[in-house]
């Protein structure tokens, strides 16, 4: 056998995002591109800001030496603090640049911070539905999944977490916005998640981190402040990226950043440090370092994709779809009309429209359809929505 038994297995139930991505190229090389419409991958379809060149370009004329030499693990100390002033002013908490540490994405962050804290057996706890990567993240790190649940608004459910945590729970896992529904989870519900795993830190005698994945933080379309984890528990760490709010899914730009307040956070820093350097990171890409320092007030038109959202959300409503309208992010998680959502999904794709099963993200009987698209895209799959459902209902 020339690869590893585990990566086989895993690449068998290797993400359904990927899969259904690679597929419509397939597809759009049989029936030609304007014929496909694609609402199967987050990929930001917004430019980056006009700020984002401007920096770019001030870099490349800049001819001091040492431009894109390595850097301390954790990043540059100027990035770092540029990062730290934006979370203390958002956040009212004292940040400083030694509790960030710059990361390749949300993703490489994600990998560095279990890393640093899971031993063998140790396990995570995900909300389904979940980012559908999460169970190789962890894996990859020598853990175990466990699976929590979510109300019918896709709201996390404090005691399903109360009933799948354990001794060996060293982590819980919240992703808001959501990836796949886009639902925001509220303060209180933040809140109930904090005291659910300081209950199970004293039944246990054990320390358990609240990890939230926020790479949509900045893409939200209520006026509503963005409910932080950090005042919910003392062991709590951020892993966030410029991938969505500056547009900048290529360039694998992000960060971590763990509670001030987290009286160990020294020790978890050092191994956050270990962690990335012997990951293969090593750092995060000096350029986009320079230039993100410049840019934490800045972001993407978000109500371009709040208007993309109205879009596609009140017409698939109007066909009889059952739908939770998104307050973040840019993804819808419609019930499947059929029981079976691989077998709708497959139906959609006959129709040369692309979307991705609920089972992909540990909810079956639901289907994921990105609006980061054109207008396009969205307005030529409606027909293709409506004989679905049609076919699928009569």
């Amino acid at each position: 056998m020339a690869i590893s038994s585990k990566v086989r297995e895993q690449m068998q139930e290797s993400s359904w995002i990927r899969r259904m991505f690679e597929e419509g190229i397939e597809l759009r090389r049989l029936h030609g591109a304007d014929n496909v419409f694609d609402l199967s991958l987050g990929n930001p379809i917004l430019e980056p800001p006009e700020e984002f060149r401007v920096e770019l370009m001030r870099i490349a004329r800049d001819e001091r030496h040492g431009q894109h030499r390595y850097m301390p693990n954790g990043g540059f100390a100027e990035t770092r603090a540029a990062v730290a002033s934006d979370l203390a002013s958002e956040t009212g908490l004292p940040f400083t640049g030694d509790e960030v540490l710059m990361s390749v994405g949300a993703a490489g962050a994600l990998n560095v911070i279990l890393r640093s804290i899971l031993d063998e057996g140790d396990e995570v706890v995900l909300f389904a539905p979940y980012f559908a990567e999460y169970v190789f993240y962890v894996s990859h790190q020598g853990g175990v999944v466990r699976v929590a649940g979510c109300d019918s608004e896709f709201q996390p459910d404090p005691e399903s977490l109360a009933a799948v945590m354990t001794p060996r729970t060293k982590a819980v896992i919240i992703n808001s916005p959501n990836n796949p529904t886009g639902a925001i989870y509220p303060e209180e519900r933040i809140a109930a998640i904090g005291g659910v795993i300081q209950e199970g830190e004293s039944r246990y005698g054990s320390e358990i981190y609240l990890v939230a994945d926020e790479p949509y933080r900045k893409l939200i379309y209520t006026d509503e402040p963005y409910p932080f984890i950090y005042g919910h528990h003392v062991r709590s760490i951020v892993a966030t990226s410029h991938s969505k709010d500056l547009g900048l899914a290529g360039e694998r730009i992000g960060h971590i950043a763990i509670n001030p307040g987290d009286p160990r956070r020294g020790e978890f820093m050092d191994a956050a440090s270990f962690s990335l350097r012997t990951l293969g990171f090593v750092n995060a890409p000096a350029v986009m370092q320079r230039i993100v320092a410049r840019l934490q007030g800045a972001q993407v038109d978000v109500s371009a994709y709040r208007r993309k959202r109205d879009l596609l959300y009140p017409a698939l409503r109007a066909m009889g779809y059952e739908c939770s309208l998104p307050d973040g992010a840019f993804y819808m998680f419609p019930k499947s009309p059929l029981p079976d959502d691989v077998e709708f999904v497959r139906l959609l794709q006959s129709k040369l429209v692309l979307t991705v099963p609920g089972t992909g993200f540990g909810t079956p009987g639901h289907f994921r359809a990105s609006y980061c698209v054109d207008d396009g895209t969205i307005e030529g799959s409606l027909p293709a929505f409506e004989e679905a459902f049609e076919e699928a209902t009569g």
